[in-house]
């Protein structure tokens, strides 16, 4: 019996050559990029991908879907690691850990749209929560993120690595229109009735995130506090191969967040901080966005599939 036919399509970006990386060396699957020539020839990439068994699309949204338009064969599956489907009804959420049911979704979808970065943490931290009731639906929801310079794609590393990188900013928050594209995607996995406030930014840093989501206890459901918000994630991700609740005992210890703790893994930590006196609390989701905010997300939801 042959080898499952994987076929990367922009294996020149960040997420695309980490992905490549991660796949060149196995013997359970045969691998297709194209060569340079051959990358902007539409002809050469229909064949292509119409040629495999599944497709990993690393390319911007707009080429995304003319992607997935030029599939005529019926057998081709399609992991999508662009923004283009991720919040479409007749995609599947490529997010093992969201329920306990998608992992099941995902290994038998013909079409997966892989996580934002971003909504990985955000929706990690709040999904289960809003299932539980424990946040309203209708919470307004503010949500803080810092990710290294990777995240902003080959410009930003250009930007930090090349010959101009003496002058790159150290810091800059953006998405100042309060319009960022992962939002919608947020609110629509996450549960939430509102759209959620979120405030991006890069630190001069090349990869990992810092997400955090601050709450007042008082807005929240009655009798919630950080050890029951704690509680629920604890529970929800027990057995999780990849996604890790701190326990309290070890956040109520720390005294900062690196997001670069977990670069090189495909995991994710969430951690539950609390002032009982001043009743708030601190949700907290670090990861490595090149590792399960982008490529360890895509090779997860691909041997998924590919164990089917």
């Amino acid at each position: 019996m042959s080898s499952p036919v994987v076929f990367i399509d922009g294996d020149q970006g960040t997420t695309g050559l980490q992905i490549h990386e991660r796949l060149r060396g196995r013997t359970d699957l045969e691998l297709v990029t194209l060569p340079a020539a051959e990358r902007k020839d539409s002809s050469r990439r229909a064949e292509a991908i119409n040629a495999c068994d599944i497709a990993i699309l690393c390319l911007p949204d707009s080429a995304a879907r003319e992607a997935v338009a030029a599939i005529v064969n019926p057998a081709v599956r399609v992991i999508d690691a662009s923004s283009a489907h991720r919040t479409q009804p007749d995609w599947t959420y490529g997010f093992p850990e969201m329920t306990p049911g998608q992992p099941e979704r995902i290994a038998t979808a013909h079409r997966v749209t892989n996580p934002g970065c971003y909504p990985t943490g955000a929706i990690g931290l709040l999904r289960p929560l809003l299932h539980a009731g424990l946040i309203p639906a209708n919470h307004p929801v503010s949500i803080y993120a810092v990710s290294g310079y990777s995240g902003g794609g080959r410009a930003a590393v250009e930007e930090h690595e090349g010959p101009d990188a003496a002058n790159a900013p150290p810091y800059q928050v953006y998405g100042l229109e309060l319009a960022h594209k992962h939002t919608p995607e947020i609110q629509q996995h996450a549960g939430l009735a509102r759209r959620p406030i979120f405030v991006p930014s890069y630190g001069a840093y090349r990869q990992g995130i810092v997400l955090t989501v601050p709450l007042d206890v008082r807005l929240l459901a009655p009798n919630v506090d950080g050890t029951t918000l704690h509680a629920c994630l604890a529970r929800h991700y027990a057995g999780a191969a990849h996604v890790h609740v701190l326990p309290l005992h070890e956040s109520a210890v720390l005294k900062q967040l690196d997001p670069q703790v977990l670069n090189g893994t495909d995991d994710m930590r969430l951690s539950v901080f609390s002032n009982v006196e001043h009743g708030h609390v601190l949700l907290s989701a670090v990861f490595d966005n090149l590792g399960k905010g982008a490529a360890g997300a895509a090779v997860q939801n691909l041997n998924l599939m590919l164990a089917r």
